[in-house]
């Protein structure tokens, strides 16, 4: 039997006020970077401290946590928490949700923490000795990956025979199991006729493969929202037939291996 010890702490750390005039002790507070996965919420816990290093009463503010991604863009915002004690120990926590970084990649984020008291006047809190604010987090997907990405096809072009067909799609065989499922949906504007989605066992696509209806969604030009189609199967690339001129009828197709 393995035993295996796993750590259930605060991920705390100290920043500084600069209510009480300058720092005058160089104190990198944001040294540690932070650790944040996507795919769960994370919890962090910050102490406010004065340039003494003394926790500060913030029981009259309100901490604001500002997270830039790595083209300086806005991507996270929350108020934070304050802890019961925190007239005494200058604690508060930000939670940094699962929707919060659904549609972020991994990367390093900068963030910045400000106090904003009752009449709405900012308290900025400093990094280190140099007046800089910002912090940085990696965020990581190592721990929850979350789901596989979506395809997005946009591109459909005639194939003779009053048929259209669509740009091809590897179906990643490789990853997915005797019964691999597959999801898409397909988005219309008064669109009339049939989307088939098609499979190839080939493994490259040339103008001779073999393909094999897989299923077949019908379109009556009256939908008002996108059509979903799921199946299983192994096949090596998918594409996407229609039965009619689909120019401006059908804006896009996402399919998720």
């Amino acid at each position: 039997m393995q035993l295996v010890p796993r750590y259930l702490v605060n991920n705390r750390i100290e920043i500084i006020s600069n209510d009480a005039g300058f720092i005058t002790e160089y104190r990198p507070v944001y040294s540690r970077q932070l650790q944040v996965y996507r795919g769960i919420d994370n919890v962090l816990q910050f102490k406010v401290l004065n340039a003494d290093q003394k926790p500060i009463d913030i029981s009259a503010y309100t901490p604001k946590f500002q997270a830039f991604d790595e083209n300086n863009m806005l991507v996270i915002e929350h108020d934070g928490s304050l802890d019961s004690s925190a007239s005494t120990t200058g604690l508060f926590t930000i939670t940094i949700t699962d929707n919060d970084t659904l549609n972020l990649k991994q990367q390093y984020l900068s963030y910045g923490i400000h106090l904003v008291d009752g009449n709405g006047d900012a308290s900025i809190t400093y990094s280190d000795v140099a007046f800089n604010n910002k912090g940085t987090i990696k965020l990581s997907n190592d721990a929850y990956p979350g789901p596989a990405e979506t395809i997005s096809i946009d591109t459909i072009n005639s194939i003779g025979n009053s048929e259209w067909a669509s740009s091809t799609v590897d179906a990643q065989p490789a990853i997915n199991g005797n019964e691999a499922l597959h999801t898409a949906v397909i988005y219309s504007s008064n669109y009339i006729g049939d989307v088939v989605v098609q499979g190839t066992l080939d493994n490259q696509v040339t103008n001779g493969n073999n393909w094999a209806d897989i299923a077949t969604v019908t379109f009556t030009g009256n939908e008002t929202e996108p059509k979903p189609v799921n199946f299983n199967g192994v096949f090596s690339h998918l594409r996407f037939k229609t039965t009619a001129d689909p120019a401006n009828k059908i804006t896009k197709i996402l399919v998720r291996n």
